[in-house]
């Protein structure tokens, strides 16, 4: 399996006030072609960071892409000029964003919006523009699609906005999509609508996928590989099934206890102790030891690398790096 995406040692800084924040460091990982990937780990972990780097959408000031190479398609993002930069983006890869109605702009009707895309990026005229506008709502199952390309966003359902964001994302068959919480906002039966729609048309258009989520059953549902962060950096990485059934990373392990229900004096939630920790104030060592049940004194000393515990298993822990084959 080709890469479409190959990322490497990519850190991203924020300068604030109160100093320097590293809110991505030294994150690699690759996506083959047709391939969903997932990319997870708690609030503040660097995730959706990670995906505003790759299409360089990371404001500066106050934020930087300190280091790193991002590959697609052989070609590195972080060289390109800005038009080859604006071909790139929802040309060849495309975005939707958690929050369709800070994504969708309130005053331009949906057709306006979506034919913004055509216009760029297929050059296509008017007439053009708004019969494939109808087209990509209809293939997104928006009902009376002709009716709602002339409506704007507050007239729509969260339901419906999240499927014009899929509709816009796909307006020119990417090679690669990122979505980045894609059903966060929405009803768990919309959210198993959304998902179904961006898996069936990542089949018919042979797309890859950056799937960006703190839902682990969403993962296990449609990824075919985890890569956990924690505080900015990689904790470890495998495929769905080596994760959910073999984690090794006391912070993996914590996650996915997490999502089971425990019937204690009633269903109770089992939740990873503590918080992740301030960026303005990060514990020396591991950045999980002050909350990890496996610490170890050198665990607080310094940082483990990652290494890997079996053939395509890095993991950032010593505990598990001592159990290896």
């Amino acid at each position: 399996m080709s890469a479409v995406l190959e990322v490497a040692d990519l850190a991203v800084r924020f300068r604030t006030t109160r100093g320097t924040v590293n809110a991505v460091d030294g994150l690699s990982f690759a996506i083959g072609e047709g391939e969903t990937v997932a990319l997870v780990g708690e609030s503040g972990s660097g995730k959706s960071t990670a995906a505003l780097a790759m299409l360089r959408l990371i404001a500066d000031p106050p934020g930087r892409i300190a280091s790193g190479r991002i590959l697609f398609e052989g070609r590195d993002i972080l060289g390109l000029r800005e038009e080859e930069l604006r071909e790139v983006r929802g040309g060849r890869i495309a975005m939707i964003f958690q929050d369709p109605m800070m994504a969708l702009n309130p005053v331009y009707t949906i057709e306006r919006q979506i034919g913004e895309v055509l216009a760029l990026h297929a050059g296509m005229g008017r007439e053009a523009r708004a019969k494939e506008v109808v087209e990509l709502l209809r293939l997104v199952g928006v009902p009376a699609p002709a009716e709602r390309a002339r409506q704007y966003p507050h007239n729509l359902s969260g339901g419906m906005r999240q499927r014009v964001m899929v509709a816009m994302a796909l307006a020119c068959k990417p090679k690669l999509l990122i979505a980045d919480e894609p059903t966060t906002a929405l009803d768990v039966t919309v959210q198993a609508q959304v998902l179904d729609l961006i898996q069936s048309l990542k089949d018919r258009f042979g797309m890859a996928v950056l799937l960006i989520t703190h839902d682990l059953g969403v993962v296990a549902e449609t990824a075919h590989r985890v890569i956990v962060m924690y505080a900015g950096r990689k904790v470890e990485e495998g495929t769905t099934a080596q994760i959910f059934k073999d984690p090794r990373h006391p912070y993996t392990k914590g996650l996915l206890e997490a999502a089971k229900w425990e019937e204690v004096e009633g269903a109770m939630l089992r939740e990873i102790p503590g918080a992740v920790p301030s960026p303005f104030d990060m514990p020396k060592g591991c950045a999980f030891s002050p909350r990890c049940g496996a610490v170890q004194p050198r665990c607080r000393e310094s940082a483990p690398p990652l290494a890997e515990v079996a053939p395509g298993r890095p993991v950032a822990c010593f505990v598990a790096q001592e159990g290896r084959p």
